[in-house]
């Protein structure tokens, strides 16, 4: 797989000894509202398959890749595809939906300009694949980060710890000394694995307590005394 161009700052957080290196975001219902847009796009599709999708499907897959989502789609449906194929209708219905733009969570154009500025290395982390990244991310714009790890260019998609672990190796950090920002189960368990100092803002499905995780009822307010702090004891 290829790896996207890595910008490089020109002082790392890890040679300024700084004890934040980086801040690793989840996309979909993180930075953008789009789980009601992937709702949609698997009911219709289940529906096409001539299945049902409810409410409790969805939340059962919030935060997982397109081919775990597909396999679920194909279980329930008895429909005779192959996982890809149920992706990439999958995909196809997401893409139409995106035309209009996504919608941006409170706080999160402000959050990623805010450790842009502070000079802390900013790196998208999704499992969505690297074709509907750049329309997903549209009202951020995906130049405004460091560097991006989609869903198909890692060796095992979240829940795994696999794209947290190397977001921080290609910036050349500690994934301890990073913090993740996660609205999933599936990403929290990702980016906590990894060992990184993860906040939580649940976005329509409940995350259980955990070691290492904090959690927020949004983006907005977040500024860098208070990410400093989370990494202040590592």
């Amino acid at each position: 797989m290829s790896e996207p161009i890595t910008l490089n700052r020109d002082t790392s957080a890890a040679e300024t000894g700084r004890r934040l290196q980086a801040v690793l975001l989840d996309m979909d219902g993180t930075l953008i509202e789009s789980e009601h847009l992937w709702n949609e796009s698997e009911a219709e599709l289940v529906a096409e398959l001539g299945g049902v999708w409810t409410e409790q499907d969805h939340a059962r897959n919030v935060g997982n890749a397109a081919d775990p989502v597909a396999r679920y789609i194909i279980e329930l449906t008895g429909a005779d595809l192959t996982p890809r194929q149920v992706a990439r209708e999958l995909y196809a219905k997401f893409r139409s939906k995106l035309e209009g733009g996504a919608r941006l969570r409170p706080g999160a154009k402000e959050l990623v300009r805010t450790i842009s500025e502070a000079g802390v290395p900013v790196v998208l982390v999704t499992s969505t694949e690297r074709e509907l990244i750049e329309a997903a991310i549209g009202g951020i714009g995906l130049e405004s980060f460091d560097d991006s790890v989609a869903g198909d260019e890692v060796a095992a998609n979240k829940p795994d710890p696999d794209p947290y672990l190397r977001a921080a190796r290609r910036l050349g950090v500690d994934a301890r000394r990073c913090v993740a920002f996660e609205d999933s189960l599936v990403g929290v368990t990702s980016a906590a694995d990894a060992g990184c100092v993860t906040v939580a803002v649940p976005d329509h499905v409940v995350i259980p307590p955990r070691e290492g995780v904090v959690f927020r009822e949004s983006l907005v307010g977040v500024d860098m005394d208070w990410l400093e702090s989370l990494v202040a004891d590592r």
